[in-house]
């Protein structure tokens, strides 16, 4: 009699340990094995995966800037606040699989007349009680709660690496940011350099204008070229001041001048780069360490564990409701033998007919899975259509750089030698503004092919998915599931 006493609450047991929600799998990476179609290539030994942003970012006042961001950015911290209320959610949903338990103290007080009383006399009846117990609390016999707990704790670490994704992002967007404020400081010098050289120039013919040595017309052309470098000198006076606002917002403070570059750091600083030193053969499961994978890979783990909550509604739930207290109709007699009173009360809840209500809820839990995979899959295709056009980028960016610099010698040459022929007499005014405008060309060019070798490195690091094992910053890492609730 005992065993068939308990063997209910054994059944209990056995049955809270089930679940509908289907086993994860992780899916296959939809890209090839390697960044390279040279089959012969080793992988990386450099190890990517330790590379913190003070790393691959090593001028001090960039550094600095990125220090400011990293605690001022209004972006990243709603991103940090966003955790703390996924983890908040975590908890509320967690808490489910335990009932609460709550304490209540009353006491009520009623007068009849006499008129509608029995014995034809006014009553007075007062009651006063106390209780522990719990309201609707569910047995999990078919893991629907736990399946709602496993999402929301899947969501909950989503958050945390949309945390770091986002850091990520900031950090490569202020290092873009600070290299294009440089490369327009360059520019502006440039403007300014090449506005005295032709304000010199046009000073001098028009003292040979006034001694009847050259023309009007060659007179007139000196003054188009000293106006087009006014107007470039406004234009990135402007351009400068747009980019230190830009700069300032993402830093979400004011900067101190003496943090804002003056030029662009020199080819050295691109050259020692550790991700300039990358080998050819990079693998591309380094990618699945991203953030932004491993989110899309929580969302699908999140969208995986719902199921077995769907599943869950086509079975009975039982919940329960039970309290224990004392109850006296003095206030001086509650706690006296005899007072006591209890109360229980189970429910169990059989679906029957919902008019295809559950059914409909499956199918849109197993299309979420579905798309969550499609995501999944669509995500590490980008990151790796990312790393492969940095990477293919890099390979070209050095000879663009050297031709660039050859070019620019080459017109220097020209302009200067049209220079000489037009002093000599030999050709008019119009072969030097050629060369000029030429030469003004070039630079500017070089100046952009200068900041797209920098900003490479950054893409790169940003593809790559930054510093994984950052030791540098301040990355709020998310908990695991023993440690979560």
């Amino acid at each position: 009699m005992k065993f068939l006493r308990f063997t209910p609450l054994a059944l209990a047991a056995l049955m809270a340990g089930c679940s509908l929600m289907p086993a994860y799998q992780q899916p296959a990476a939809p890209v090839p094995g390697k960044f390279t179609d040279d089959a012969g290539a080793d992988p990386a030994s450099t190890p990517v995966a330790e590379l913190g942003w003070r790393d691959v970012f090593t001028d001090a006042s960039l550094q600095r800037v990125i220090e400011m961001s990293l605690a001022n950015n209004r972006d990243l911290r709603v991103a940090v606040l966003n955790i703390e209320k996924a983890r908040a959610q975590y908890r509320v949903q967690d808490a489910a699989l335990f009932p609460t338990v709550n304490a209540s103290v009353g006491g009520s007080g009623s007068r009849t007349p006499a008129d509608l009383s029995s014995t034809g006399e006014a009553l007075t009846a007062r009651q006063y009680s106390a209780s522990l117990g719990f309201s609707s609390y569910e047995i999990d016999l078919f893991g629907r709660v736990r399946s709602l707990s496993a999402q929301a704790l899947q969501q909950f670490l989503s958050t945390a690496e949309a945390r770091r994704s986002t850091q990520i992002a900031l950090v490569a967007e202020v290092a873009t940011s600070y290299l294009t404020l440089a490369a327009d400081q360059d520019r502006l010098k440039l403007a300014r350099d090449t506005l005295q050289s032709q304000s010199d120039s046009y000073r001098l013919n028009q003292r040979s204008f006034e001694l009847g040595v050259s023309s009007a017309l060659t007179l007139s052309q000196a003054q188009t070229s000293v106006d087009s470098a006014r107007v470039d000198v406004e234009r990135y006076t402007a351009q400068v001041a747009q980019d230190r606002n830009a700069l300032v917002l993402l830093v979400g403070a004011d900067l101190p001048d003496v943090l804002l570059p003056q030029a662009l750091p020199d080819g050295a600083t691109a050259a020692t780069n550790p991700l300039a030193a990358i080998p050819p053969g990079l693998p591309s499961e380094l990618l699945q360490r991203r953030p932004d994978i491993l989110q899309a890979e929580r969302d699908l783990k999140a969208a995986n564990a719902y199921i077995g909550a769907a599943r869950a509604a086509f079975y009975p739930r039982i919940s329960l409701t039970a309290s224990a207290g004392t109850s006296s109709s003095e206030l001086s007699g509650l706690f006296k033998g005899g007072s006591g009173n209890w109360s229980f009360a189970p429910q169990v809840t059989l679906p029957i007919f919902d008019g295809g209500a559950n059914r409909a809820n499956l199918k849109i839990a197993t299309v979420s899975r579905d798309i969550s995979v499609a995501q999944y899959e669509k995500a590490i295709q980008t990151a790796f259509r990312e790393v492969s056009d940095a990477l293919a980028q890099r390979g070209t960016l050095g000879r663009q750089l050297d031709a660039q610099q050859s070019l620019v010698n080459a017109t220097a040459d020209s302009y200067r030698l049209s220079q000489a022929r037009f002093q000599r007499g030999v050709d008019s005014y119009l072969s030097v503004l050629d060369s000029q405008r030429s030469l003004y060309t070039a630079q500017q060019n070089l100046i952009g092919t200068r900041l797209s070798r920098l900003t490479n490195l950054v893409t790169f690091y940003k593809a790559l998915g930054g510093g994984w094992n950052e030791a540098t910053g301040t990355p709020v890492a998310a908990k695991s599931p023993d440690t979560a609730s």
